[in-house]
């Protein structure tokens, strides 16, 4: 390992301000913390381009290192990185730092890949989960685990959404976020363009009735889970905006209490993908 002892040492800064951001700009590589997050990224097929570990974590990155080595393309050895303890905490994103972080280049994901999904996913119809102004990284990555969870093909985070490679994001997918196919960054109304052009199906999860105004007429149950699905989830206070509901196939809600408003958006959209799971799995056993 190479040792670093400078906090001013430059893959610190660069660790600091990856363990620390909003998350990696177009090109900048996804800082990844934790051992556990470490070697799943790495198992996954995401290529390493630096691993840091403090003196207390070398255990640990024994089994890291022989994880990369049974990867395609490694870790560089001149990349891995040893530091103190103290310096660790200095560039650390969490409150008990567990000694182990790295650098992984972005996947190069497109909608094809997300409509289509990976491994046995892609002898099934598209199931994508689209993000909508969610702003909050937990929230996120909670939406990101269950879309795995249940079988989504992939996932879009459009603008003013959270990004779902942040720090905060990253540990709430536990790994999902790095392994389903996603796209970051896309405008709404171009998003929706494209997914018409390729006869997949959008329904909002709302409570909102199609108009935008009063309680949606619809529930989960009714809508058509096993063609090609988007489910839209909006923003956390603001739900989704009149234009995007009124542009969906379709309105679905989840029936609670009156007592209650609205659930929270990563819990709602996991009551969602579960339903949409159930519906697949007794699709493919009456066809079995």
């Amino acid at each position: 390992m190479t040792d670093i002892s400078s906090r001013d040492n430059k893959w610190l800064k660069l660790f600091r301000a990856g363990l620390r951001g909003p998350g990696p700009a177009a090109g900048e590589p996804i800082a990844v913390e934790g051992p556990k997050l470490v070697e799943d990224a790495l198992r996954s097929g995401l290529e390493a381009e630096a691993l840091l570990v403090s003196e207390s974590a070398e255990s640990q990155a024994e089994r890291i290192l022989r994880a990369a080595s049974e990867s395609e393309t490694g870790i560089p050895r001149s990349r891995v990185l040893r530091t103190s303890d103290k310096l660790f905490r200095g560039v650390s994103g969490t409150d008990a730092p567990q000694g182990v972080a790295a650098f992984f280049r972005q996947p190069e994901w497109t909608l094809d890949d997300v409509l289509r999904g990976q491994g046995s996913l892609r002898k099934t119809s598209p199931l994508v989960v689209v993000l909508a102004e969610v702003q909050d990284p937990g929230n996120v990555g909670t939406i990101l685990r269950s879309a795995e969870a249940f079988g989504a093909t992939g996932a879009v985070a459009t603008r003013g959404t959270a990004d779902p490679w942040s720090p905060k994001a990253l540990r709430a997918a536990a790994g999902s976020a790095l392994r389903l196919p996603l796209l970051r960054g896309m405008a709404i109304p171009i998003l929706l363009a494209q997914l018409r052009i390729a006869q997949v199906s959008v329904y909002a999860a709302t409570s909102q009735n199609a108009d935008g105004q009063g309680a949606a007429t619809k529930i989960v149950a009714q809508a058509d889970w096993c063609g090609a699905t988007a489910i839209l989830i909006g923003n956390e206070g603001t739900g989704l905006s009149p234009e995007v509901i009124r542009s969906a196939d379709g309105v679905i809600s989840i029936p609670t209490d009156d007592a209650v408003e609205s659930l929270n958006a990563g819990v709602a959209a996991s009551i969602v993908l579960y339903e949409a799971a159930t519906h697949r799995q007794r699709e493919a056993a009456a066809s079995a």
